[in-house]
Formats: C-alpha cells, sequence, structure tokens
C-alpha cells in the first residue's frame, strides 16, 4: 500500500501590490503518493511555478498547509519551519529542476553535481563517488571536467538532472525542465527524467506546457481558477 509523501490542504496564495490584489490559488488541494509522478499543466499564470515554490519552501502560503513526507523519511509542515529546518528539507527532502540549470559557471560538471552534498555534509570522497555514478547514469561519464559553456544545452540539463538527485531526496520538482531546449533534446530531458525517478524510486512532481511530457506522468493535473482540475 503507497505512503502518502505530500499533503496540501485549502492553499491561497494572494500576491499583493501597490496598485492590486491577485489570487494565484484558492483552495487548493493535492495528496501525493510515494513514487508517484505528477504532471501539472495550465496556462501561463495559473500559478504551476507558484505551487512548486510553496512545495519546496522558497514561496510563502498566504493560508493553508503542506505536509511534506511521513514517519519513515521524516516529516516537514513546509508552511511552519524554522529557517533552520527549512535549510535541512531543502537539502535533504527535495531537489529541484529549473527550466534554467543554474550551474556554476567556474566548476566542472562533476563539482556542480557534488557542490550540494559538500555543503549538506557529506564527505568530499563520498560526494565524488556518488557524483560520477550519477553523471554515468545521465550519460556524461566522459563530461565529468567540462565547464558549463563546454557542455551543450541538453548536456547542462543533465548535469541539473544529476546534480537534484546527489542528496538522495525523496521528493523531486521540476518546474518546467525542458522549456530552454530544441525539441530533441527536450524528449531526451523528458525521458530521462522520468527513467531516473524510476531507478530511484523518487516521487516526481512536474509543471510543464509540453503535453506530451505530461502524459507519462501516473496523473495530469491542472490549475484551473487557482484550484487542481
Amino acid at each position: 500500500m503507497s505512503k502518502t509523501i505530500l499533503t496540501i490542504k485549502n492553499l491561497e496564495k494572494v500576491y499583493v501590490t501597490d496598485s492590486e490584489k491577485l489570487q494565484v490559488l484558492k483552495g487548493l488541494n493535492l495528496t501525493v503518493e510515494e513514487g508517484s509522478k505528477i504532471a501539472v499543466v495550465g496556462e501561463s499564470g495559473s500559478g504551476k511555478s507558484t505551487l512548486l515554490n510553496i512545495i519546496a519552501g522558497i514561496d510563502n502560503v498566504t493560508s493553508g498547509s503542506v505536509i511534506a513526507g511521513n514517519k519513515e523519511c521524516g516529516e516537514w509542515e513546509v508552511t511552519n519551519l524554522s529557517e533552520a529546518r527549512m535549510s535541512e528539507y531543502r537539502s535533504h527532502f527535495i531537489g529541484l529542476i529549473f527550466q534554467f540549470h543554474y550551474l556554476l559557471k567556474d566548476f566542472t560538471a562533476l563539482e556542480n553535481v557534488y557542490m550540494p552534498a559538500l555543503i549538506a555534509g557529506q564527505s568530499k570522497k563520498e560526494a565524488i563517488e556518488r557524483a560520477k555514478e550519477l553523471l554515468s547514469d545521465v550519460g556524461l561519464a566522459d563530461r565529468a571536467e567540462h565547464l558549463p559553456s563546454q557542455l551543450s544545452g541538453g548536456e547542462r540539463q543533465r548535469v541539473a538532472v544529476a546534480r537534484a538527485l546527489i542528496n538522495n531526496p525523496s521528493l523531486i520538482l521540476a518546474d518546467e525542465p525542458t522549456g530552454n531546449l530544441d525539441p530533441a533534446n527536450a524528449v531526451k530531458i523528458g525521458q530521462l527524467l522520468f527513467s531516473m525517478a524510476d531507478k530511484y524510486k523518487k516521487t516526481l512532481i512536474l509543471v510543464t506546457h509540453d503535453m506530451t511530457l505530461a502524459s507519462k506522468g501516473d496523473r495530469q493535473l491542472k490549475i484551473v481558477e487557482g484550484k487542481l482540475k
């Protein structure tokens, strides 16, 4: 029987500026089972990235709750974490992949992958071994010593996928991971993302405009008027 790994209840998000108040999420509810792969789609500005950022603890909620994890892998009330606990949550529970790779330009592919493990307290030897294994998994064993500027766009995003897995997170959050790629590379990265989630038994929540990529998920959810349909 699958365990619940994420529970979102009555999530509200309102952005307030000097000139307007914009409610993006309106009483949104979501339950995610461990090991599942969910694709979230919707029009631009519908709140897809906002939802992912709230789950990641990057953005704050207006009201509602986000409970991540369970008794086996640790439980986190994301909407009510101290700064120290939030840092631990981001380092150990989630892996993030964005539309832009955000690789450090002066560091090699290998260094970019193992850096988060060092920050999380892993020994350099173990971090390097794990990073080499992941780079091999994403087809870049022979590019480990290359700088981001020496890699293609698809290769840079492969490094980003490997980096997201370095700390063995329970939940992978991917925000338009193929959005900056040409069609051929977009297909390859989409396939890689799902195959890596399968291999390492990770839960995946993917935000995308690409309906072909979304169709690979166990569930396809659409944000309409601030709620999931």
